[in-house]
C-alpha cells in the first residue's frame, strides 16, 4: 500500500477530488493531509473524509524536521501538492526526490513562478493574448515550478474569455487528469 500526503492551503476542492478518486483503491491511500492555513477549506474536507490533519506553521515547516517525522510517521511515500502556497523547503525535497507532485493551472514554463497560482495566473495568460491554456503535472525541486514536466493537458481560450471562465476550464482538466496521472506515476507507468 502506497500512502499519500496531500499539503493544500486553501480550499480543497483539489484535495477532495483525490480523496474521491482513491476512497476505494486498493493499492493508494491518502493518509495525511498537511496544511499551514487553520482556517482553509482543506481542514473541513480532511475532517469530513476522517484524514488524519497536520498543521504546520510557516517557521517550523522552513526547517522541515518536523514535517519529515510527521511523513515518516505516517509512512508516506508521496506528496502531491493542491493547492499549497509555500515552498517545499530542501530537506523535505531530499527526503521525497520524485516523489513530490505539483499541479500548476498554466501550461509551464510559461506563467510560472514564485506569486503565480489562481487567478493570478489566468489573468497573466489572457493579458499575454494566449489562446491555449491547461495544466501541467510536475516534479517539485528546489525552484517554483521548474521541476520535469510529467503531463499537459490543453485548453482553447476563446475571445471572450474571462479569468473566471479560464479558471473554471482549468479546474476541469485538475480534476480530470491529476487523480489519474497520480496513480501512473505511483505505478511507475508514467
Amino acid at each position: 500500500m502506497k500512502k499519500i500526503a496531500i499539503f493544500g492551503s486553501g480550499k480543497g476542492s483539489n484535495a477532495k477530488n483525490l480523496i474521491n478518486y482513491f476512497k476505494s483503491h486498493k493499492h493508494i491511500m491518502i493518509e495525511l493531509i498537511v496544511t499551514n492555513n487553520p482556517k482553509s477549506g482543506i481542514v473541513d474536507i480532511a475532517n469530513e473524509a476522517k484524514i488524519n490533519l497536520f498543521f504546520i506553521n510557516k517557521s517550523e515547516f522552513i526547517l522541515g524536521e518536523a514535517t519529515i517525522k510527521k511523513l515518516k510517521f505516517h509512512k508516506i511515500s508521496f506528496i502531491i501538492l493542491a493547492g499549497f502556497l509555500l515552498k517545499v523547503p530542501k530537506l523535505i525535497i531530499n527526503n521525497f526526490s520524485n516523489k513530490i507532485l505539483n499541479i500548476h493551472p498554466a501550461l509551464l514554463p510559461k506563467f510560472g513562478g514564485k506569486g503565480m497560482y489562481g487567478i493570478r495566473v489566468h489573468n497573466a495568460v489572457l493579458e499575454a493574448s494566449e489562446t491555449v491554456s491547461g495544466i501541467t503535472i510536475h516534479y517539485v525541486n528546489n525552484e517554483y515550478d521548474k521541476g520535469n514536466i510529467i503531463f499537459q493537458a490543453k485548453c482553447n481560450i476563446l475571445q471572450n474569455d474571462s479569468a473566471k471562465l479560464l479558471s473554471k476550464k482549468i479546474q476541469q482538466l485538475e480534476y480530470q487528469f491529476y487523480p489519474m496521472i497520480i496513480e501512473k506515476v505511483i505505478n511507475n507507468e508514467y
